[in-house]
């Protein structure tokens, strides 16, 4: 816990919080003109709470990310880490940003990754709005928000001799035979045979 933030009244939580954390941290949040919640932890705990203000119409909520370690958010939204980072979410002023999130309205806030099962790569095609960036096969296709608009870009990787070219769009689709998504370092559990990812109609509130 940064020196910053330990006189705050705080919430512990699992690294991926459940709905039932963070409904309960909000709670004395409900009287507050400006509400403001803090998340001291890593990109899968940060995807989890935007996942659940963005199901409960809560996005009014200013959120201030206090990455435990580098991360691929905290280079997307120059939050910094430890004590700077904590600085920013104490006395920093909240900003409309893009939300991006999934057709199965799980939040993305770092890296997405999509891939065939096992080693066998992706067998399919992929776009990002019209443009498409693989047609019949890639060994993966990587997704990101970029923190401004269009809201997000994404690649297909289709060898280590071949570097990927990125393309922004307000949305980026795969469809495949059979494919894995890997959302902020959590694994799915089950394979797909598409995934969408797109900017919500939305944006969410960060502080920095």
């Amino acid at each position: 816990m940064p020196i910053t933030l330990a006189s705050l009244p705080a919430s512990s939580a699992a690294p991926i919080p459940t709905d039932d954390e963070i409904d309960e941290t909000l709670v004395p949040l409900g009287a507050e003109p400006d509400p403001r919640l803090i998340v001291l932890g890593r990109d899968s705990g940060l995807a989890a709470v935007l996942t659940r203000l963005m199901r409960i119409e809560r996005l009014d909520v200013e959120i201030a990310y206090v990455p435990v370690e580098r991360s691929a958010a905290s280079a997307i939204y120059g939050t910094g880490t430890g004590a700077a980072a904590a600085k920013r979410a104490v006395g920093g002023v909240a900003t409309p940003m893009p939300l991006i999130r999934d057709d199965l309205g799980i939040a993305l806030v770092g890296k997405a990754r999509i891939d065939g099962p096992g080693n066998e790569g992706l067998v399919g095609e992929g776009f990002v709005d019209d443009t498409r960036i693989f047609a019949n096969k890639a060994n993966s296709v990587h997704i990101s928000p970029i923190g401004e608009l269009p809201g997000l870009r994404a690649c297909a990787v289709r060898g280590q001799l071949r570097r990927p070219k990125w393309v922004t769009g307000r949305a980026a689709q795969v469809g495949a035979e059979a494919a894995v998504v890997t959302r902020d370092g959590v694994r799915g559990d089950r394979t797909v045979t598409r995934s969408t990812f797109y900017r919500h109609v939305e944006s969410w509130q960060l502080v920095r």
